[in-house]
């Protein structure tokens, strides 16, 4: 992610999953924290499908 932008269009893909309560991107690192009931798979395909992003577990 590169911009306030990307940061957006992750979030708003994140936040559509159901089970989301809480999505922060901190774009200075590039990571995601996602709070709620979803699976890890979940969050890969959201941030895929935000653009040409990818997600790796911590």
């Amino acid at each position: 992610m590169t911009c306030q932008h990307c940061v957006a269009s992750v979030t708003e893909e994140v936040n559509e999953l159901s089970g989301v309560q809480e999505v922060v991107v901190d774009l200075a690192t590039g990571r995601l924290r996602v709070v709620g009931d979803v699976t890890t798979d979940q969050v890969q395909a959201a941030v895929s499908e935000a653009g040409d992003y990818t997600a790796q577990p911590a």
